[in-house]
């Protein structure tokens, strides 16, 4: 089945959903602000697509951070451990597509890439 991670008043994810209901893809929803984010699930997003890609260095959670907060993340553990303490850095949406790829954002073109993968 398809998954969409993310938070649920995240404009981007907003728009996912709204697409994949759209097109008739159904999908089962993660919210990760309210039911959390597990080591297993960052580590399975981060071998398929990298820490660099998942860090969101553009949004307010990563602008209220101190300067050496921000330092740590310059490397993967740290990376890994800032995404873990505040999941709220992940840049969303995160979805696993049923033939195992997983995709960052939300890009109708991409999705529509990818909900024709068999």
């Amino acid at each position: 089945m398809l998954a969409v991670y993310g938070i649920a008043n995240c404009d981007s994810v907003k728009q996912a959903r709204a697409w994949l209901q759209s097109a008739d893809c159904a999908h089962e929803f993660h919210d990760f602000k309210r039911a959390g984010l597990t080591a297993a699930l960052l580590d399975r997003w981060i071998a398929a697509v990298g820490w660099e890609g998942l860090l969101n260095r553009r949004g307010t959670t990563w602008r209220r951070l101190d300067d050496a907060t921000k330092a740590s993340a310059e490397e993967a553990a740290g990376a890994r451990a800032l995404i873990l303490r505040q999941p709220s850095l992940v840049r969303r949406p995160v979805v696993e597509w049923p033939d195992g790829s997983v995709s960052i954002g939300f890009d109708p073109a991409r999705f529509a890439e990818l909900k024709r993968r068999p």
